[in-house]
């Protein structure tokens, strides 16, 4: 196997690159000046050397706590629990919620093996637990996986004196109900709210 075809391998395992566009990167990093490809080199090494999980939330963060935690004037009653810390970067980008975030590092799968064991709920619950929140809000995707996840936190949580709310799903806006598919539309009926 050659550099180019090695490069392309490596690109490929990325999530949303196939086999093409992953020959496209590596030609256009080729097509650069080297000064490029080592500075990109360069920063994928420094990403690991520099980037941890925050001890609080689970988050990556460059210092611990992550700058989120730290924040005081952020509202610790509130805590917003997702998936993975990509997602609390979405949320954080919305400007809407000012409350503070549990990562779980990932979903209740049975069949491709995680349990509840391998993720972060047990952090979550003693978080829960021994501090002053009032309200977890779960803010994992609709899936099969999140579904099953979601009502395993519930069932956890049932105890522990707080609210346990989800985010709302259903019909997108500017959305065209002609286009919408049978679940979506059917969770919007389940999730309406008075107008």
């Amino acid at each position: 196997m050659n550099a180019i075809d090695n490069l392309v391998t490596l690109l490929a395992k990325l999530p949303g690159l196939g086999k093409k566009s992953a020959g496209r990167m590596a030609y256009h990093i080729l097509e650069h000046d080297v000064s490029y490809a080592r500075s990109l080199a360069g920063a994928l090494t420094a990403l690991h050397n520099s980037i941890m999980r925050c001890s609080l939330c689970g988050a990556w963060t460059e210092t611990d706590p992550c700058p989120i935690c730290a924040d005081e004037t952020r509202d610790s009653e509130l805590l917003c629990v997702v998936e993975r810390s990509q997602d609390v970067r979405v949320i954080e980008e919305t400007r809407e919620y000012h409350g503070r975030f549990h990562v779980l590092g990932g979903l209740i799968s049975p069949l491709n093996g995680v349990n509840p064991g391998d993720l972060s709920i047990g952090r979550l619950l003693y978080r829960v637990k021994s501090g002053t929140v009032r309200e977890v809000i779960l803010a994992i995707n609709p899936t099969v996986e999140g579904q099953t996840t979601a009502l395993y936190l519930q069932k956890q949580l049932s105890d522990a004196g707080v609210t346990v709310s989800r985010l709302a799903t259903g019909l997108p806006v500017g959305g065209d109900l002609e286009y919408t598919d049978r679940l979506t539309l059917a969770s919007s009926f389940r999730g309406r709210v008075a107008f």
